[in-house]
């Protein structure tokens, strides 16, 4: 991509750095997207475009000096990167190592490109999903599909030497609906996709990725309310890393420890968990949402063990952090697009397989709650409280996965409820989704195996 590019990569460094500065660096983006949306019986949004610009970011005195554009030419960056320096006077230049192109990122095989791909394509496998979706009840009263995706490539020029590029393609398909009947009204949601391509089709149709969400809703309206108490709790491997990413992951970001921010801060090297919870954070896995071959800062995406078996390990880090804190980064400095300047952001998060099969694990328990999927929820990260909402649960009776029940909740504590796991499966299930932080959204996903909490407050009715 350098190739393409109209401007001299040192000659904005040299400016960027010309009052002083630790850091410089120049961000290039190109984005080629599609994005179709399905509701109502129709096709309610198309947006397809190509998207390109570029940030320049200076960090002086561990502060970070920050601008955006889309005018990618010499003339443009340079306007930029001499406003930019102007809000640094340190009285002397900052060092500019010489330019080296470092090797390509770890890619993903892609079979069927989307890019390549016609629109009508991409819409057939969203109305596929939305008839499915329809035809299951004629409870269902509202269904929404999304297709996305995306190749995002990019070019970044570091004041330390470094050339990158990496080309990074994902997608995004999901299915939401709306069922009701006389009494209530429920919802069910079920996503797929990745760093793939169309292929993932291949494997799992569109149409059952509608009949699972559609199952969900309807499932949760003749179901009873879930009871209430504190009970030992099974979560599938299914349910999704919704615990591993809200009470451990954010916890786990370099930025917020720093700032007091976390739970976890000043703990490294000390008991967080229990012995059978092994905590990564792995940008290098093949096809998952939240792999990529370089960061957004021109890191090699790497596998970070955070947590292992029970022994905080490490925090994650972007430059800045790892700055401070005189360490190298992580490789998880992540940007939602050139708009936005880089912050510590998880990639694959999950917790690490056991030896246990998961059907022991539902029969040790005589009575309690079987989590089969996870919605959202609300984390502090500060103390570590949380409640998350259960979209598919069950009774366990007598070690056994009895009758659905609805509008399930589970408040506990991140820390307190990983040292009280005591079963930990031999599976994995991943789940994947969009992380927020600071106004900015980028894609990752999450996983853990079939978990058993001793004791954990369910609420219900």
């Amino acid at each position: 991509m350098w190739n393409e590019l109209p401007f001299e990569p040192q000659k904005i460094l040299r400016t960027l750095l010309r009052n002083g500065g630790e850091f410089a660096d120049v961000f290039v983006e190109d984005i080629d997207s599609t994005l179709l949306e399905y509701e109502a019986g129709k096709l309610d949004n198309v947006v397809a475009g190509i998207d390109r610009g570029a940030g320049l970011r200076l960090i002086a005195n561990q502060r970070t000096v920050y601008a955006y554009t889309n005018d990618v030419t010499e003339a443009g960056l340079m306007a930029l990167a001499e406003q930019l320096s102007s809000a640094v006077r340190l009285g002397q230049s900052g060092h500019l190592g010489g330019m080296a192109a470092r090797p390509p990122g770890v890619q993903t095989t892609i079979l069927r490109d989307p890019v390549l791909a016609p629109l009508q394509e991409k819409l057939a496998f969203v109305q596929r999903a939305n008839h499915a979706a329809w035809a299951t009840s004629d409870l269902v009263k509202q269904v929404r599909v999304v297709y996305r995706d995306k190749q995002r490539r990019l070019a970044i020029a570091s004041s330390t030497g470094e050339l990158t590029e990496d080309n990074q393609k994902s997608l995004a398909f999901f299915t939401h609906v709306v069922a009701a009947d006389e009494n209530s009204i429920q919802t069910g949601y079920e996503p797929v996709g990745g760093a793939t391509g169309l292929e993932i089709f291949d494997s799992t149709a569109p149409e059952q990725v509608a009949e699972v969400a559609a199952r969900r809703a309807l499932q949760m309206l003749k179901s009873p309310a879930a009871p209430a108490g504190t009970m030992p709790v099974v979560m599938s491997s299914e349910a999704g890393g919704t615990m591993v990413h809200e009470a451990v992951g954010h916890g786990l970001e370099a930025d917020l420890a720093d700032q007091g921010l976390s739970v976890y801060q000043g703990k490294l090297g000390q008991k967080v968990a229990s012995d059978l919870i092994t905590v990564v954070d792995d940008g290098t896995m093949a096809g998952k949402r939240g792999s990529f071959g370089y960061d957004d800062e021109g890191v090699p995406s790497k596998r970070n063990v955070l947590i292992e078996n029970g022994v905080l390990n490490t925090y994650m880090y972007d430059r800045l952090s790892a700055q401070r804190a005189g360490l190298e980064s992580t490789g998880n400095g992540r940007r939602e697009s050139y708009r936005h300047r880089p912050i510590v952001r998880m990639t694959n998060t999950y917790i690490a397989p056991g030896s246990m099969d998961p059907e022991e694990i539902v029969r040790s328990v005589d009575r309690g709650l079987f989590v089969k999927k996870m919605g959202g929820g609300q984390v502090n990260t500060v103390n570590g409280d949380f409640v998350f909402e259960v979209t598919e649960g069950y009774r366990i009776e007598n070690g056994r996965i009895a009758e659905p029940v609805r509008n399930a909740t589970l408040t506990g504590n991140g820390p307190k409820v990983l040292s009280t796991v005591d079963m930990v499966g031999n599976d994995l299930g991943f789940s994947i989704g969009t992380c927020g932080k600071d106004g900015q959204g980028v894609p990752v996903t999450d996983a853990q195996p079939t978990l058993r909490v001793p004791e954990l407050v369910v609420g219900g009715s």
